[in-house]
């Protein structure tokens, strides 16, 4: 399967827009910025840089998912965590279109993003999903998750937080 993680370009206007509205049925907020394509890449490269970050953002890579020259979702990998992506959003978060799932991308996806944070020298990445989202939870178990626990949070779906020791899962 050759999956490749990279940043979004010009070109992906449309499709990224269309995965978008997909997932936006699922709860799952595709795009992380709002505005022109022109000012969402350039937000994208902000983050990316770790600069001019509004707040309570971190810096972070937004990474388009790609198989054979189409996007079928994307991961966003942060390289800081603040209170909130501590107690709710991880290291990382991804999303996979309804009509590439159940195909192996989500987990060389989180197993590349793993890879991405070791590079950056962090030793233990934190990745959770919804309590009651069993193929997330066993994406996460399937590149080394290891269940500390459940946390219920004001406004959220309770979130399963599992830890990864980004090391041994790029060894």
């Amino acid at each position: 399967m050759p999956l490749t993680l990279r940043p979004p370009r010009p070109d992906d206007e449309t499709a990224l827009r269309r995965l978008h509205v997909e997932l936006a049925a699922d709860g799952f907020t595709f795009l992380l910025a709002d505005g022109t394509w022109d000012e969402v890449l350039a937000q994208v490269r902000r983050e990316s840089a770790g600069t001019d970050l509004p707040p309570g953002r971190v810096r972070a890579d937004f990474l388009v998912a790609e198989v054979d020259g189409e996007p079928v979702g994307r991961v966003s990998i942060r390289y800081a965590l603040n209170d909130y992506l501590r107690e709710v959003g991880g290291h990382v978060g991804y999303g996979v279109a309804p009509a590439h799932r159940r195909r192996g991308y989500a987990t060389e996806m989180l197993r590349q993003s793993v890879a991405l944070l070791a590079d950056a020298g962090v030793d233990r990445v934190l990745v959770t999903c919804d309590e009651d989202n069993a193929g997330s939870a066993a994406v996460i178990e399937a590149c080394g998750g290891v269940l500390e626990d459940v946390r219920v949070v004001e406004g959220e779906a309770p979130k399963r937080r599992y830890w990864i020791d980004a090391r041994a899962a790029v060894a």
